[in-house]
């Protein structure tokens, strides 16, 4: 018998070498899937370039540039990370679930597993809506303040061209994909809450009109200040939420079948 349902208690000294042995794969994975994408972070980044060179219509006009001689380095390995990390979370959280999966019942076990599986295919879901809906939309209202002249150039004309820096960009990139992924556990977060008895269905649907409001600050506060990226979070959110709500009230049918 395995779990808690076994009620044998490891000295606390065999817990800290599983978990030191736990940490130690998932580092090694981390900095092995680093090595790889640090080799590759060129290819990496003009995938995440891709929405603002077609923003710019026209290629030949789509540049970055660096300021420091030091800050295309970083930012390399800034790429190198952020994708290690995304690749190799399937073997950390692995290790994860199976220092923490002893110590839980089988019953709490079989609750948990499932969100451990949906959670990042949320998260990826929250991204490819950032990259490819988002995104663009977004590029195109910044660039279009650019002032160009076209043709005719006309007295007293001042010329302003976009030359975001590679720096800015990514870490701009970064950002909305983490808020969007994080905005997509949603679901997670407000199921989990139910299961442990702190909210209810009932009264996620009496809050909703609040919940409205919350996403569109948060959305205001985790998008950059333009109106498109801001109503393109809050309104996933909004139909996140009507899921959370389902999701709760299928919690509570079982709950109330089970006892």
């Amino acid at each position: 018998m395995v779990g808690a349902e076994a009620n044998e208690k490891l000295p606390l000294l065999e817990h800290l070498i599983e978990l030191r042995r736990r940490l130690l794969w998932s580092v090694l994975a981390l900095f092995a899937a680093f090595l790889v994408c640090w080799s590759l972070a060129g290819e990496i980044f003009e995938i995440l370039a891709r929405p603002l060179i077609e923003a710019f219509g026209d290629k030949t006009d789509a540049k970055l540039i660096f300021t420091s001689l030091t800050e295309k380095f970083f930012v390399d390995i800034k790429v190198g990370f952020y994708a290690a990390l995304f690749i190799s979370f399937p073997v950390i959280a692995n290790h994860l679930w199976k220092f923490i999966a002893p110590g839980l019942y089988k019953n709490e076990r079989g609750a948990l597993l499932p969100y451990l599986v949906v959670s990042p295919v949320l998260f990826m879901l929250g991204a490819l809506v950032v990259y490819f809906g988002i995104m663009p939309l977004a590029w195109k209202f910044f660039l279009s303040y650019q002032n160009l002249g076209g043709q005719e150039v006309q007295e007293n004309f001042v010329e302003i061209v976009a030359l975001p820096k590679v720096s800015e960009y990514l870490s701009l990139v970064i950002k909305l994909i983490f808020a969007f992924g994080l905005f997509f556990q949603m679901p997670v977060v407000l199921s989990l809450l139910v299961r442990a008895g702190m909210v209810s269905a009932e009264g996620l649907a009496k809050k909703r009109r609040y919940a409205v409001v919350l996403m569109f600050l948060l959305a205001a506060m985790l998008t950059p200040p333009d109106i498109v990226s801001q109503i393109g979070l809050a309104v996933p959110g909004m139909l996140l939420y009507e899921i959370s709500i389902f999701c709760a009230r299928r919690i509570e049918r079982k709950r109330r079948i089970s006892d």
